[in-house]
Order: structure tokens, then C-alpha cells, then sequence
């Protein structure tokens, strides 16, 4: 939606219209029952059989439910307790190198940079902005579902490296459509080229660079660092994605040619990464 009335509407407006579900969602809150698990946690076990009932029907039978679950919460206080210098210990450093390595393969692949300065992209490539976000909004829906439906058939590394291969292809493309525009060759072929290329792009990020490495964090860390981990990896993923996003922009004004084959080259090298991540001589995605 935000592709398609950002070509009507002004940025002000969009701001205001992506603020409404914020406020519905703020309001649907008050309404909205307490985590039985939290309860279990905090040992409302009154509270927690409410909730319960509240979530699967006055009629269900939630005894047993209610139990699990206070088992399960008492089991992951116990083995959940760790430090942060835990992380740091040998037999974790392969785990956090693939973690934490996944992350910033996916944010300095430069994916959402691309996606922020789509039109600033197409706008240079003499492609038309209304259309090119017309078109890649309707897009963006499917694209969503491709990972799902392939990640549980295919297995992670291969859609890893599907999806590192095709952002490669893509990017050198896109490098190419801009070098034959500076050296005034074929002046057609650059705006199709590159809105061909940006899709596709798009469409290879989807399918596996996307959503995986979340799914992999959480499998690959130890139920005893999961919580510690999953905060380093997050740090690492949104810290990255700011600088990224901040320097794509320069570096497009550099050279818009040479910014894409630049992430091509590290494509490249991910794809490597991909290839030999392991923890001696298990291999840690599969």
C-alpha cells in the first residue's frame, strides 16, 4: 500500500495513514487477554487459567494446557540463565559467528537500502516512478509467501544460496544498466533493465535472505543463550541496517554503477560464507 498512495498522496498524509494502525492496534491492546506464559511466569496461576479460557472458549478444558505450560515456563527459567560473557565462550563461537554473520549478510547486502531508495532508483534510470512503485506495490504481496512455501520443501542453505545467487545476478545487472546509460548505449535498455532487475532483486531477497536467518537464529542457539543471543543478533541486525541505509545514498551520488557492483562483489563472498558455515564438521545450516 505504501508503494502504491505514495505516488498520490503526499509523505505527511502516507505518515498519518501508517500511524491509524498503530492507534487500532493501541486500542485492540486494552481487549486483548494477558500471555498465558507471562502469567505462568510471574505465578498468577488464577489469572492464567482465565486468560486460557478467554483464548480457546469458556467450554474447553484447559487443565492440562494451564499445566504444560507452567512445566514448560519453570523448565526455561532454569535453563535460560545466562550472561552475556557466556556468549563468548569457545564451544559457542562457531553458533555466533553464523548467527550474527547471517544478520549482516542480509543488511549490508544492501536489500533494504534498495527498497528504501527504490524510486530514487528508478527516477535515475529514467524509468517512471508512479509506475515502477505501482507495479512493484502489487508485487510486494505474493512475494511474501514465496520463503514460506519453499523454506520447509527446499531446506535453508540452498534457498540461501538461491537467494545470494540471484541478488548477485541481479545487482551486476543493475551495474550494467547503469554503465551502458553513462556511456550512452542503448538508452532504452537501462529503464527496463533496471525495473526488471530491481523485481527480481526483490524477488531473490524474499525467497531466502529475507526471513531465514531469523528462523535459523532460532534454531542454532542453545535453549541456555537463546534469550542473550537473540539480543546480540538483533543489535548487530538493526545497527547495520541503520548505516547502510544511511551511506547508500552517498554512495549512489558516487557512482550509481559502481554501488551495485560493489554489493554484487559482496554477494559473492556470502555465498562462500554460506557454503563453509559450520561447527567442526556439522554442518550448522542445512
Amino acid at each position: 500500500m505504501v508503494f502504491f498512495w505514495g505516488n498520490f498522496i503526499s509523505w505527511r498524509k502516507m505518515a498519518l495513514l501508517g500511524a491509524l494502525p498503530c492507534v487500532i492496534q493501541g486500542i485492540g491492546l486494552f481487549f486483548v487477554p494477558e500471555s498465558p506464559r507471562w502469567l505462568a511466569k510471574v505465578g498468577a496461576d488464577e489469572e492464567l487459567e482465565y486468560s486460557l479460557l478467554r483464548l480457546r472458549g469458556r467450554d474447553a478444558d484447559i487443565s492440562r494446557e494451564a499445566s504444560e505450560i507452567q512445566v514448560m515456563t519453570k523448565m526455561l527459567e532454569r535453563d535460560s540463565k545466562s550472561r552475556f560473557s557466556d556468549l563468548f565462550q569457545r564451544k559457542y563461537r562457531h553458533i555466533i559467528v553464523v548467527g550474527v554473520g547471517l544478520m549482516l549478510i542480509q543488511q549490508f547486502s544492501g536489500s533494504t537500502a534498495v527498497i528504501s531508495y527504490t524510486s530514487t532508483i528508478f527516477s535515475k534510470a529514467g524509468f517512471s516512478v508512479t509506475i515502477g512503485s505501482t507495479l512493484l506495490g502489487i508485487f510486494m504481496v505474493p512475494k511474501a509467501t514465496i520463503g514460506l512455501i519453499l523454506v520447509d520443501k527446499w531446506g535453508r542453505r540452498p534457498l540461501l544460496l538461491t537467494s545470494a545467487c540471484g541478488m548477485s545476478i541481479t545487482c551486476m545487472f543493475i551495474g550494467l544498466a547503469f554503465t551502458l546509460q553513462k556511456m550512452q548505449l542503448l538508452p532504452k535498455l537501462t529503464p527496463v533493465l533496471t525495473f526488471l532487475c530491481v523485481t527480481l532483486y526483490i524477488a531473490s531477497y524474499a525467497v531466502g535472505i529475507g526471513g531465514l536467518p531469523w528462523i535459523i537464529m532460532s534454531e542454532i542457539f542453545p535453549m541456555n543463550i537463546k534469550v542473550t543471543a537473540g539480543t546480540l543478533v538483533t543489535l548487530a541486525s538493526w545497527s547495520s541496517s541503520s548505516i547502510v541505509t544511511y551511506a547508500f545514498n552517498f554512495l549512489f551520488e558516487w557512482s550509481t554503477q559502481g554501488t551495485f557492483l560493489h554489493i554484487r562483489g559482496y554477494w559473492r563472498s556470502s555465498t562462500d560464507f554460506y557454503l563453509v558455515a559450520r561447527s567442526g564438521n556439522e554442518r550448522i545450516i542445512t
